[in-house]
C-alpha cells in the first residue's frame, strides 16, 4: 500500500480508504465483531491505516466495534475518520444536523463509543441548509485547537457552500476543510459538474462513497445474483447495465475482477482521490486491496468515460465548445498547461 497526502494537510493516508457502515449486524445485514476485526487485521496487514465511519453507522455499533479494536491496537497507527450531523437519537430537536450544539454533543458521544480521545478527520456527514457555514468551521476549529479532532471535513454539500466556508477559514486564520466526500462512481458522475472542480481548486482530496454503486459495478447482476439494491434503483437501469457490460469486458482483458477496474477509475481521473472500500467480509477486502496492483491505460479509460459520459450542462459544456476556447485562448488552448 502507498500512501497520498490528505488535502492540503501533511496527513499520510493509506491509497483504499477502509469503509466500516457494514460493522455491525443492525438492519440484518453486516459483518459482526470477529468479522470486523478481522477485516480490520487484514487491511492493516496489507498497509491500509485510513478507517472510515460515522456516529449513525449500524446505530454506533461501528464506532464500537473500532473503539474495541483500537483498544488491542496502535491507535496513533490508524488515521480514524468519522462524522457528525445525522441523529443518534430523538431526544431533542438540536440532536441531529450541523449546529455547533449538536457537533460538541455528537463528538463527545463518538469519543466514547470510539474509546479513544481525539478523532482524526471530522466529517460534517450530509448539509442541512440551516446553519452558517461559518458557525461549523467555528466550531470544528475550536475541537481542533481543544485537541478533539485533528483535522475537519465536508461530505454531502453544495459546492458553493463548500467554497464559501473554505474562504471564510482562510480569511479567519481557522482549519479548513482538507476532504469532500461524495457519491462518486462509474454510474454517479454529476460531482464532476460543480464538486471535483471545486475540490481541485482548494487542493481537496475526494473520498467517494458508492465507487462499486452499492456493488453494482461488480457486474454481479448481470450475473443474476441477488444484492441489496432494489430492481427499480437507477444502479440497474438500461444505461446503468451498458456502462456495467464495459467494466466486465475490461476486467476479462486484464484478468481482474471487476471492482479493480471500477475502482481504478476513480484512482485515475486526474485529482486527488481515495475511494472507500467497504466490506462485510474478509474476501471482499482481500480482493479490492488488489486493486492497487491495476492500472487501466488510456483506451480502456477512454472506453469508461465515453460509455459513462454525462452533460456537465451549463457552464461545463459551454466551456467546452471550440469557439469558446478559440476566443477564449487566442488558439493557444493545446499548448497551454492546465491546472
Amino acid at each position: 500500500m502507498n500512501y497520498k497526502l490528505l488535502g492540503r494537510s501533511g496527513l499520510k493516508v493509506s491509497e483504499l480508504c477502509l469503509g466500516t457502515m457494514g460493522f455491525g449486524t443492525e438492519a440484518g445485514w453486516g459483518a459482526d465483531k470477529d468479522t470486523s476485526f478481522a477485516i480490520m487485521d487484514a487491511y492493516a496487514n496489507a498497509g491500509g491505516n485510513f478507517l472510515d465511519t460515522a456516529n449513525i453507522y449500524k446505530l454506533g455499533t461501528s464506532e464500537k466495534i473500532i473503539g474495541d479494536y483500537m483498544s488491542h491496537h496502535d491507535r496513533d497507527y490508524f488515521v480514524l475518520a468519522t462524522k457528525y450531523t445525522l441523529k443518534d437519537n430523538t431526544t431533542n430537536p438540536n440532536a441531529s444536523g450541523n449546529s455547533r450544539k449538536n457537533m460538541m454533543r455528537s463528538v463527545e458521544e463518538s469519543l466514547k463509543r470510539l474509546k479513544t480521545d481525539f478523532i482524526d478527520v471530522l466529517y460534517l456527514h450530509i448539509w442541512d441548509d440551516i446553519t452558517p457555514i461559518d458557525e461549523v468551521l467555528r466550531g470544528m476549529d475550536d475541537l481542533i485547537k481543544q485537541g478533539k479532532i485533528n483535522y475537519a471535513a465536508i461530505s454531502d454539500t453544495p459546492a458553493w457552500v463548500v467554497a464559501k466556508g473554505n474562504t471564510l477559514a482562510e480569511l479567519m486564520g481557522w482549519s479548513q476543510f482538507i476532504a469532500l466526500q461524495v457519491e462518486y462512481s462509474l454510474l454517479a458522475r454529476t460531482a464532476e459538474r460543480e464538486l471535483i472542480p471545486m475540490a481541485k481548486h482548494f487542493g481537496m482530496t475526494v473520498t467517494p462513497w458508492a465507487p462499486l454503486a452499492g456493488g453494482a459495478l461488480t457486474g454481479k447482476y448481470l450475473r443474476g445474483d441477488k444484492g441489496r439494491i432494489k430492481p427499480e434503483s437507477k444502479r440497474l437501469n438500461s444505461r446503468a447495465e451498458a456502462i456495467t457490460k464495459v467494466v466486465v469486458e475490461i476486467a476479462q482483458e486484464l484478468g481482474v475482477s471487476e471492482s479493480h477496474v471500477a475502482l481504478n477509475w476513480t484512482r485515475q481521473q486526474g485529482f486527488s482521490c481515495i475511494p472507500i472500500v467497504g466490506a462485510t467480509k474478509v474476501d471482499q477486502l482481500l480482493d479490492n486491496l488488489k486493486t492497487v496492483e491495476v492500472a487501466l491505460n488510456d483506451d480502456q479509460l477512454k472506453r469508461l468515460n465515453d460509455a459513462s459520459a454525462i452533460e456537465l450542462g451549463f457552464p461545463g459544456d459551454f466551456f467546452k465548445e471550440e469557439g469558446v476556447r478559440a476566443n477564449t485562448f487566442g488558439g493557444f488552448y493545446d499548448k497551454v498547461e492546465k491546472r
